[in-house]
């Protein structure tokens, strides 16, 4: 499931899935060609992630190509998880 499709990301889930990766604020935002301004804005949103659209899922694009998946709201709360590696 693609949570593109799903409910907006939220800014603490931009935040928490970039400190899961071990990533940097200007990693990040070199991975998905934006400003490290443009990305704290959108971590520091309160609920979804404030920005203009293409800039949200250029950082969720980003941290999905880095092995993570964010799990809509389902009644236990949205998150996010390592995304299951395929046995290869």
């Amino acid at each position: 499931m693609n949570q593109k499709d799903q409910s907006p990301i939220s800014g603490r889930q931009i935040a928490a899935a970039r400190v899961l990766l071990a990533m940097g604020q200007a990693e990040l935002a070199a991975a998905a060609s934006i400003s490290v301004p443009t990305l704290k804005r959108m971590e520091a949103s309160e609920g979804p992630a404030t920005g203009m659209a293409n800039n949200v899922r250029a950082v969720v694009g980003a941290l999905e190509a880095a092995g993570l998946e964010f799990i809509p709201e389902n009644g236990g709360g949205a998150g996010i998880r390592f995304r299951e590696r395929k046995a290869q």
